[in-house]
């Protein structure tokens, strides 16, 4: 059989995991960066978690403990960090706001924000201006020389990895080697990239990260990371503060506040276990397919997905290059309501979604050419 090479080949190398999206024999799902569907490992880790608690309570607590620190090492390795620079959190929004409330502010503070950010990205930001911080308000599209200018003298910034709307990839590097030299706190969302992009800490000069694991991360809602890098730990205090945040939470007659000297220090009480089952499943199962084969599949069939769909006389909300697409793609047509066409879709078994007058589709990497083909056959044209 001859080889096979380039975008093809990585198709071939993650077809064999088709088997592991049961969701494929319902619906082509085009909705990840709402709410994914739970790949099978993550299915499978949360039943028998759930089973056993059934039959046996927390018989097996030790069981549970290490399905967080599991979590923890998957996450490090999926991010290049260490598992004691990661926290496991309810969602994204409770890692910024972990991050955001931490800081001691002063008045005249700067921020760095982005106008086109999702909500929790965006008002954690905008809430301390009543505190007498100011924030420098840009767009995701200003170049980088303005992103330069306005990191000068700023103590966060603070920016979404890839748009929830538009599907614009951010250059993490850039930003980051801009706020290392500048001495900027560096805060990125990553919950529309983490999962099927690449993404390093250490290489893009990540300060602090936050994700939950039910988007690209093929995990469940509820179970989230926050990722703090070592050397910020002691200046960002917690938020919550509860019985698991001290450093011997295990010795209940204890009032020693000393906070864990890791960043366990932002977990304040009993965690989601069947979401940490779940979700480290769900990491462990992406890693060992890959964010090198993941990345470059979610690429080709959103390419494909955007030159089909300009073709039937849809318009995408931004140009796609090599450096800034993603998993997303945001298309409509200029005679048709968006609703209706994701309604249409719908009745044929193609799951997309409606956001602010676009539809919004965002395949994964287990959705093949052939099933791009049926959606691009299945939206309707004037």
């Amino acid at each position: 059989m001859p080889e096979v090479t380039g975008v093809a080949s990585e198709a071939h190398r993650v077809a064999r995991f088709a088997d592991q999206f049961p969701v494929t024999n319902n619906i082509v799902y085009l909705n990840h960066a709402a709410v994914a569907p739970l790949c099978r490992p993550a299915a499978d880790a949360m039943k028998a978690l759930v089973e056993e608690a059934c039959l046996f309570g927390s018989l097996h607590y030790d069981k549970w403990m290490e399905s967080y620190s599991g979590l923890r090492r998957a996450t490090a390795r999926l991010i290049n960090a260490s598992p004691d620079e990661i926290a496991i959190v309810k969602n994204t929004s409770e890692g910024i706001a972990t991050v955001a409330l931490g800081i001691g502010w002063k008045p005249g503070d700067r921020v760095v924000a982005f106008r086109e950010e999702f909500p929790s990205n965006y008002y954690p930001w905008l809430r301390l201006e009543a505190r007498g911080v100011e924030v420098r308000w840009l767009s995701i599209y200003d170049p980088l020389e303005r992103v330069a200018e306005a990191v000068r003298g700023a103590r966060l910034l603070a920016i979404s990895y890839v748009n929830y709307l538009s599907g614009y990839r951010v250059n993490l590097t850039e930003i980051g080697r801009l706020c290392r030299a500048e001495g900027c706190f560096f805060l990125v969302d990553a919950i529309q990239g983490m999962g099927v992009l690449p993404l390093d800490v250490e290489e893009s000069h990540v300060d602090a990260l936050a994700a939950d694991g039910h988007k690209w991360m093929l995990g469940p809602e509820g179970n989230g990371v926050l990722y703090v890098r070592k050397e910020w730990l002691d200046a960002i205090e917690p938020a919550e503060f509860g019985w698991t945040n001290p450093a011997n939470y295990a010795d209940y007659s204890s009032r020693d506040m000393t906070l864990r000297p890791d960043a366990g220090r932002y977990e304040c009480g009993t965690l989601n276990t069947v979401g940490c089952f779940g979700l480290r499943a769900a990491l462990e199962f992406l890693l060992s397919v890959g964010i090198d084969s993941i990345a470059p599949a979610v690429l080709a069939v959103t390419e494909q997905l955007e030159s089909g769909a300009r073709a039937k006389g849809y318009e995408t909300m931004i140009p796609r290059t090599g450096d800034t697409g993603s998993g997303i793609v945001s298309l409509r047509h200029p005679a048709i309501d968006s609703r209706q066409v994701v309604s249409e879709l719908r009745r044929k078994r193609i799951s997309a979604a409606p956001r602010q007058g676009w539809v919004r589709m965002s395949p994964h990497f287990y959705i093949t050419p052939e099933q791009i083909d049926q959606v691009l056959e299945a939206l309707p044209a004037a």
